[in-house]
């Protein structure tokens, strides 16, 4: 009995002059930190490839429209919508809601909806309805056209420890139609 005691207090002993434990107490502290980093950053950076997908869809709609040489059709748009939508990959592009408009400025700088599109669940914008545009482009494109485009999704963060709900990634972007003349739209 005596021996088993005295090689326990040996290896107590030993254990506690040694530095490794010290290594594995540093360790188990500093653990909860280096996952916190880990998973945060990919949540960060998962959430910006998915909003700069969301603004390529944008970006990537608006310019197709404003390419059409006076006219498009409806469905010519709805393939545009497709399109853009296949640029989420390899993310689901599911909830990815667009809007293209045509917008008319005057040359009093206001500007109205001449016409509207919206995919996937988007609310178009009203014929005839104002528009917001920013004041640089109002003045830029004064008797003329804006194609307007716009993409939006609602983001589900990956595991939900940083960012616990979903959040509005939503680009907008604007172009001068390439024929400077106005964009008609059958069907819209």
């Amino acid at each position: 009995m005596r021996r088993a005691i005295a090689h326990i207090r040996f290896v107590l002993r030993r254990f506690a002059c040694t530095s490794s434990a010290a290594a594995a107490v540093e360790f188990a502290l500093i653990l909860p930190l280096l996952l916190t980093l880990y998973l945060g950053s990919v949540e960060l950076s998962s959430a910006i490839s998915v909003d700069k997908r969301v603004a390529t869809v944008s970006g990537s709609l608006g310019d197709l429209v404003a390419r059409a040489d006076g006219s498009i059709t409806s469905t010519t748009i709805d393939d545009y919508f497709l399109a853009a939508s296949a640029t989420m990959a390899p993310y689901p592009s599911t909830g990815v809601k667009q809007v293209v408009s045509s917008i008319f400025v005057n040359s009093s700088g206001v500007a109205k909806v001449s016409w509207s599109r919206g995919y996937n669940g988007a609310t178009k914008h009203a014929v005839n309805s104002t528009y917001t545009l920013p004041t640089d482009l109002k003045n830029l494109a004064l008797n003329s056209y804006v194609i307007v485009s716009e993409a939006q999704m609602s983001y589900l963060p990956l595991f939900g420890y940083f960012f616990e709900t979903a959040f509005t990634l939503y680009h907008e972007y604007f172009f001068l139609p390439r024929f400077d003349e106005a964009i008609a739209c059958t069907g819209c």
